[in-house]
């Protein structure tokens, strides 16, 4: 007869430490923002030092031998005049990214995006031009900015942003032109 071993309670100092190894591993590119969002709120909610290691089996070791794995270029500005732009799938946004839209539109989707830093900023300068921006939950947004005949449409959800969550500034400037930011829940 075996006797199952007792699961170990994880401490608040290992949640922390799983969530740091998380932020490391999407600053790489292996998660993107989506990814990182959902398994830190894992780790916040994870009791058991098992439930932590499940975060990260299928992620190397923070040290290999063969040293970081390569990046994408991270996208540091967003041109748009007289026409569109779309941004989906597996791109990195860079720590600090500016968008300009002049008579056209820029649709962004960062629920599969990389993120270059735990911490983003995204400025956003709009004249009669639209921006539509798709985050993930889990997310911690921050929008700000100023609009002139025009107009800024926030929906953050209403799940809560976990300690460690990454965070996104958004600040939005527009003339005659509008901005939308909006929170989706994962696919």
């Amino acid at each position: 007869m075996t006797q199952e071993t007792p699961s170990i309670k994880a401490s608040d100092a290992e949640r922390e430490r799983a969530v740091e190894r998380l932020r490391a591993h999407a600053v790489d590119g292996r998660l993107t923002l989506e990814e990182f969002a959902e398994r830190v709120d894992t780790a916040y909610a994870a009791r058991t030092r098992e439930e932590l290691e499940q975060l990260n089996r299928d992620l190397p070791e923070p040290t290999t031998a063969s040293g970081p794995a390569p990046k994408r270029n991270a996208t540091r500005w967003l041109v748009s005049v007289l026409g569109g732009l779309d941004r989906r799938g597996r791109w990195r946004l860079g720590s600090d990214t500016v968008a300009v839209t002049f008579l056209g539109g820029v649709d962004l989707d960062l629920r599969d995006a990389e993120i270059e830093s735990a911490e983003s900023q995204l400025t956003l300068y709009t004249v009669l031009g639209g921006v539509d921006i798709k985050v993930p939950e889990g997310v911690d947004l921050e929008v700000g900015g100023f609009s002139f005949l025009g107009g800024k449409d926030v929906h953050a959800g209403n799940r809560p942003v976990s300690p460690g969550a990454p965070k996104l500034r958004v600040r939005a400037f527009t003339l005659l032109g509008g901005v939308s930011v909006a929170t989706h829940p994962p696919r």
